[in-house]
């Protein structure tokens, strides 16, 4: 017997109407999201809404003049709706991708196959949106959570384990604060190394504008530019055409394209550029500090012994906790399973100096 024959009961009256307040509310969020784009990610989002028009006409229809007094949707999506219109980012594109993971409808007998598979394309619609948002944040984003987990953990460890040993509360400050400002100076150095070396690496691999000068003298029979191309990654007939066409059109090769440029020629990607060096050594040295400095806080605020200890564990542990729920959403994985595993990995890190520290403390005394 198909939905349409069968004379629906309460339970199924119930989940039509929850359904029918889901999609309703779903394409909301999608209008939204659409309000703060533009060009083709505004025409994909409004596609999307459409789409849950689709299926909220299709709930409509089975109940008929049993649709009742409009419901809302549930609390994630009206989460959703609400972040949409705010703020729009990559973190509601994320939030979205994981609730079309969870539609029901592929298990539901009330659901059309067709919109069953709608959702499964729209989780991956908007995971692509998402990755754009993704890339385009990335290079920040990274280096914000990696230099603030790494100040964070080993400010912490170095804290706990000094502590552990026994020493007055002013040489645990103190080693605290040196402990920040040793990490973050070496973050900050090791950036800017890394970043001057990689620019030195491409500048070296270039090619050299300079030398367009010498193609009005090759030899035409003889022709060394073949050689070039061959260098940059062409077969010997592909090198060959392309030198016989560069020496064609000699008149039109400017400076903007050097001899071995087009194809076999390295191609920069905007989302790996590779910027300043000393930008990417300052960035450093704040994201480890900034890290660095909330296990200290107690400290600096007069607190010492076991109290200093467990108010500075509970507070890494709660930045540990939301910089892990941020990477599960951005990377559209359980927030929850980011934000437990980012703490046991900081705590246990922690653990195992504090033990130590005490071990080194009694092996002193």
């Amino acid at each position: 017997m198909t939905t349409a024959e069968r004379i629906p009961s309460p339970a199924d009256i119930r989940r039509w109407r929850r359904y029918l307040a889901d999609e309703r509310a779903e394409a909301a969020v999608y209008r939204d999201l659409a309000q703060r784009r533009s060009g083709e990610e505004r025409e994909i989002l409004l596609a999307l809404a459409d789409a849950e028009g689709r299926h909220e006409q299709h709930w409509l229809d089975l109940l008929g003049d049993q649709v009742g007094r409009p419901l809302r949707g549930d609390a994630r999506t009206r989460m959703l709706g609400w972040l949409a219109r705010r703020f729009g980012s990559v973190f509601v594109l994320a939030l979205a991708q994981r609730a079309e993971a969870r539609s029901p409808y592929a298990t539901d007998a009330d659901a059309t196959p067709q919109m069953a598979a709608d959702e499964q394309v729209h989780e991956e619609v908007v995971r692509a949106l998402a990755a754009r948002g993704r890339q385009r944040l990335s290079g920040t984003f990274r280096a914000a959570v990696f230099g603030a987990n790494d100040g964070l953990v080993s400010n912490l460890a170095l804290v706990l384990g000094v502590s552990a040993s026994g020493v007055a509360t002013h040489v645990v400050l103190l080693t605290g604060i040196s402990g920040l400002l040793a990490g973050a100076l070496s973050m900050g150095a090791g950036e800017y190394v890394s970043v001057r070396s990689q620019r030195e690496l491409l500048e070296a691999s270039s090619p050299n504008p300079a030398t367009r000068s010498a193609l009005p003298h090759l030899d035409v029979d003889a022709n060394e530019l073949t050689l070039v191309y061959r260098a940059r990654g062409m077969t010997p007939a592909e090198a060959e055409e392309r030198a016989g066409e560069t020496l064609r059109t000699l008149e039109a090769y400017t400076a903007e394209a050097p001899v071995g440029a087009g194809a076999g020629a390295p191609v920069e990607d905007e989302h790996e550029a590779i910027g300043n060096g000393w930008s990417a050594a300052l960035s450093s040295f704040c994201f480890f500090a900034s890290g660095a400095l909330i296990p200290i806080l107690p400290y600096l605020f007069g607190l010492g012994g076991t109290t200093a200890v467990l108010v500075s564990a509970a507070l890494v542990g709660i930045v540990l906790l939301a910089t892990g729920a941020i990477v599960g959403l951005l990377s559209g994985a359980s927030p929850l399973k980011r934000a437990l595993r980012q703490l046991a990995i900081g705590y246990g890190a922690a653990a195992a100096t504090y033990v130590l520290g005490l071990l080194f403390g009694t092996a002193l005394g």
